[in-house]
């Protein structure tokens, strides 16, 4: 699923994703203090070239179903980076390294709060952390993750 909404433009897919990502609940007190949900942004050259943003439309249907507001435009990809996929983990971690800011007008929009940060997949968590570098840096006091998918590591092939 996650493969057709990212490179197979199956865009409708992420309303049914996102609402199985709804699901997920946090402890309580998380889930009281949620401030705002934010997708993990694209880089101006991967959203013309997608068409959307799949962090995007996952944070959407999310934010729609538990009555939290969507903020996208407060975290944004400052420079293009290379496709994580085929990177190993520590090349990810470079690849994002300083990659993501928080606009100054919106500074004020995360200043002391708990933040969502939707994305599709958690393979290394590389972008996940360098987002929450960003958000903290610029004030947030929490970010919580939420992805459809955990990418594992390659399972030992025994017999092949």
């Amino acid at each position: 699923m996650v493969h057709a909404l990212k490179y197979g433009g199956w865009a409708d897919l992420a309303d049914e994703m996102g609402a199985r990502m709804a699901e997920v609940r946090f402890a309580p007190a998380v889930e009281a203090e949620i401030g705002a949900v934010l997708p993990v942004p694209l880089s101006p050259a991967r959203l013309r070239e997608r068409g959307f943003n799949q962090a995007e439309l996952l944070g959407r249907a999310v934010a729609r179903r538990r009555g939290w507001p969507l903020v996208p435009g407060v975290l944004v990809r400052g420079r293009h980076t290379r496709r994580q996929a085929r990177l190993a983990p520590r090349a990810r971690a470079d690849n994002v390294a300083g990659a993501f800011s928080v606009l100054p007008a919106s500074r004020a929009q995360i200043e002391d709060a708990h933040l969502l940060l939707v994305d599709d997949v958690l393979t290394t968590a590389a972008t996940a952390q360098a987002c929450v570098r960003a958000l903290c840096g610029a004030g947030a006091r929490a970010v919580s993750v939420l992805t459809f998918a955990r990418a594992r590591r390659e399972l030992p092939r025994k017999g092949l």
